[in-house]
Order: structure tokens, then C-alpha cells, then sequence
């Protein structure tokens, strides 16, 4: 994401520099009118406004610190918070039966720590939603079709597993589970905007990897 915020704004002040074209064209030696404190840097450039404002005049370097400090949430923000909670919620529909119907100690104690990690994300994630105005709404997704997320016949045969069987379909419905986690991650950390976003989807990344190794090391 920072390549491309980055590129975005080489592109911007790139634009703006050819449109202002030669307001520095006299600063030649140092000696020349345009040879000023202003001058030294670097050439002006127009800003759009928010919509109602006027445009400003700035430095190329004030430009650049502006634009790249703007994570105003965009549609893939939003589209992957609140299909998150949705995904993370399945997740622990799953881990919660593990105490009762799982054999393995190893499995019990993963099924907590996805719990433990995942319930908080959760929380983070409503309240990043409710910092920025509520959900919006994101036409034709189906939660049903997201990445990784188990159908009605798997949740329930996994509810009606016990002992080995449990851990053995646990395992492979989770490990599903997590890598479409990771992909919805990794799909908002390329087209997303804002930064607190791109922290919990980097947090996603880093942790459902490890525990889609342990995992596999499991099954």
C-alpha cells in the first residue's frame, strides 16, 4: 500500500509540476529572481479543495505531506471491515464447540487462541465502523460466498462430530477458514485507503499464517 500511496503522489505532483510549467525556469545559478528562499523549495503547486473550499497554493513538499497523510476510509474499507466481523463471527461459531466435542488438547488450546484473538478484532472492527459513520453498504457481496467461510452441511456435520472426527474436520474447515481470511486481508491492503484498516488487515495476515502452519502441522 505505501508503493502505491507513493506512486499516487509522484503522479499528482508530477501533473501539477507540468501544468505549472517554468514558474522555475529563471532560478538558473542562484542569482536570478526566481533564486529566492521560495524558489530553493521547489516549485508551487495547485490543491483541490474539499468540495464548497477553494483551491490552495503550496510547496511541492507540503503537497506531498498532504496527500500522503490522507487515509480517508474508501468502499474496500468498508466492504472488508464489515464482511470481517461477519467472517471472524463464523470463526468463532467453530471454536466454540471445540471445548465440549474436540479430543485433542492441541486443538482445545487453538480453538481458545483463535477465540481470544479474534472476539477483540471484532470489537475493533465495530468500533472502527462507528468512528466512520456506520456500515455502508456494499451490493452483491454474499456473505456466504466469501472466502474461506464454511456452508450450512459443514457447520453442521462439525456440530455433529465428536473426538477424532471433530478435530480432523475442525482442522480442515479452519484452515479453509483462515486462508480466506488472508486473502480478504490481503485484497484490502491493496485497494483499501485507510491506515488503521491496513493495521488490523496486516494483523490478520500475521497471525491466521502461523496458525494455518501450526495448523497443518495438526492435521
Amino acid at each position: 500500500m505505501l508503493n502505491r500511496r507513493t506512486s499516487a503522489v509522484a503522479a499528482f505532483l508530477a501533473a501539477a509540476v507540468l501544468t505549472l510549467g517554468g514558474c522555475d525556469s529563471e532560478g538558473g545559478g542562484g542569482s536570478g529572481p526566481g533564486a529566492g528562499p521560495e524558489a530553493a523549495a521547489g516549485p508551487s503547486v495547485i490543491a483541490p479543495g474539499k468540495p464548497g473550499e477553494t483551491a490552495a497554493t503550496m510547496s511541492a513538499k507540503d503537497a506531498a505531506r498532504q496527500r500522503s497523510e490522507d487515509d480517508s476510509p474508501n468502499s474496500a474499507d468498508f466492504t472488508y471491515t464489515q464482511m470481517m466481523i461477519v467472517h471472524h463471527g463464523q470463526a468463532l461459531e467453530m471454536t466454540d464447540l471445540a471445548p465440549k466435542r474436540a479430543e485433542s488438547k492441541r486443538v482445545k488450546r487453538l480453538a481458545s487462541r483463535i477465540a481470544a484473538a479474534q472476539r477483540p478484532e471484532i470489537g475493533a472492527m465495530k468500533g472502527w465502523l462507528k468512528k466512520h459513520g456506520g456500515p455502508r453498504e456494499h451490493a452483491g457481496h454474499d456473505h456466504a460466498t466469501m472466502p474461506g467461510m464454511a456452508d450450512a452441511a459443514q457447520l453442521k456435520q462439525l456440530r455433529a462430530a465428536k473426538g477424532k472426527a471433530f478435530d480432523e474436520l475442525f482442522l480442515k474447515l479452519m484452515i479453509t477458514h483462515h486462508s480466506g481470511a488472508v486473502t480478504m486481508a490481503a485484497d484490502v491492503l491493496s485497494e483499501g485507503n485507510n491506515i488503521q484498516v491496513e493495521e488490523m488487515a496486516n494483523d490478520v495476515v500475521a497471525q491466521q499464517s502461523s496458525e494455518i502452519g501450526r495448523m497443518r502441522e495438526m492435521d
